[in-house]
């Protein structure tokens, strides 16, 4: 089976089923000389990991990491990083009846249908729960960026559940109130009724679809490799990896439809400063009026904040009583999925849009040259650090 990397230089290869030993992750391309905080890897973590809240799965899973490789004495040595999380709370049991009766809408059918067989418990390879290996690397890539000399932030909130829609808020707002309820919406009015909403959905054994919104700040200019490499079509194939995503929109999105040229075209002028903080640029540099584009023109970024949003669909598995269709039997017959599950998946896919967008930013630094790929510092060969006191004839 291939599909199990994301990533040019920096790059993360990942193993392991739901209900199966152990979730894995090796991360290639993190340059030497990072200082690397195994606690902050932990952090992010517990904000992806079931059983946080009551509109989440009540799985059991701790999400404890092991950082097995690529570290010495707690910096980073240029090779390859390996992470490994253990399952604690499989109960592949519950799964046994569908086997051969596809849950509807799941990937049971269709990878029974390529392989000829599959991990059958808890969907396997296909369950969201391989995300916990997206979460680890994008809090590696997080740590690079930080230990770079660029100043990139990035940060994700829920923007909408069903048909209730978060006000648009400030990207300050975001960073600081995204966390103060177990919805991960920066507007509090509407992470209550969002709140409720959810809960509506999940006494009636039923769940509910909702959207992400992310914006990037500190990214410059000129990353992106038009056509098929552009930033958009890159970042584009990040969030549609993350299980459920039925959309992804740049700046104005889909809204641009109703706009004329005219009004979406963004005339230029120079950094005059002071008016253009929120831009990487310098003073007297061209810069766009206006961000209707999502911080990306021609495929390629414009040092303007990046943003969009991310559209997921309602989680499949319900207790509902539901249709499937036998194929070793030859019957249609009722099914009703039990188990821990989620009724609804942006609270706990704003940590993994976050981690694609830390690894999408920095794979694209790393290919530009804006980051050195051997030592995060650029001096490569120069051992004066204190954890490696030693410094070798490299002329």
């Amino acid at each position: 089976m291939n599909g199990n990397r994301f990533g040019r230089l920096f790059q993360l290869t990942t193993y392991g089923e739901s209900h199966g030993d152990a979730m894995g992750v090796t991360v290639s391309g993190v340059p030497a000389g990072v200082e690397l905080d195994e606690e902050a890897i932990q952090a992010q973590l517990d904000r992806r990991k079931p059983g946080q809240s009551m509109i989440t799965t009540s799985r059991g899973e701790p999400d404890e990491v092991v950082v097995n490789s690529g570290v010495q004495d707690g910096y980073t040595t240029g090779t390859p990083i390996g992470m490994v999380i253990q399952n604690k709370d499989a109960r592949s049991g519950k799964y046994e009846p569908y086997v051969t009766a596809p849950r509807p809408s799941h990937g049971d059918y269709t990878y029974s249908a390529k392989f000829g067989t599959r991990n059958w418990g808890g969907g396997g390879r296909s369950s969201a729960r391989e995300t916990v290996n997206w979460v680890a690397a994008g809090a590696v890539a997080e740590q690079v960026l930080d230990a770079s000399d660029h100043d990139v932030e990035i940060k994700a909130h829920v923007n909408r559940i069903g048909d209730v829609e978060a006000d648009d808020v400030p990207f300050e707002q975001i960073l600081d109130r995204s966390e103060e309820n177990d919805v991960r919406c920066a507007d509090p009015d509407a992470a209550a009724e969002m709140q409720e909403l959810i809960e509506e959905y999940q006494e009636r054994g039923d769940s509910i679809g909702g959207s992400i919104y992310f914006e990037c700040r500190g990214v410059p200019r000129g990353l992106g490799s038009p056509r098929f490499d552009s930033f958009p079509a890159r970042l584009g194939q990040a969030m549609f990896s993350i299980p459920a995503t039925t959309g992804v929109e740049y700046g104005l999105g889909r809204d641009a439809t109703d706009v004329a040229g005219s009004e979406r075209n963004e005339n230029w002028t120079f950094d005059d400063g002071e008016s253009f903080d929120h831009v990487e640029s310098d003073e007297g540099d061209p810069v766009p009026v206006g961000n209707d584009h999502g911080g990306l023109q021609g495929g390629i970024t414009t040092g303007e904040p990046i943003y969009g949003e991310a559209t997921w669909h309602a989680p499949t598995s319900i207790p509902k009583k539901q249709r499937s269709a036998d194929w070793e039997t030859g019957e249609e017959k009722e099914v009703q999925v039990v188990g821990r599950h989620d009724p609804v998946l942006p609270p706990r896919a704003v940590p993994v849009v976050e981690a694609m967008l830390y690894c999408t930013v920095l794979d694209f630094m790393l290919l530009a040259g804006r980051i050195n790929p051997d030592r995060v510092d650029g001096n490569p060969g120069q051992y004066d650090t204190d954890y490696h006191p030693s410094s070798p004839d490299n002329e």
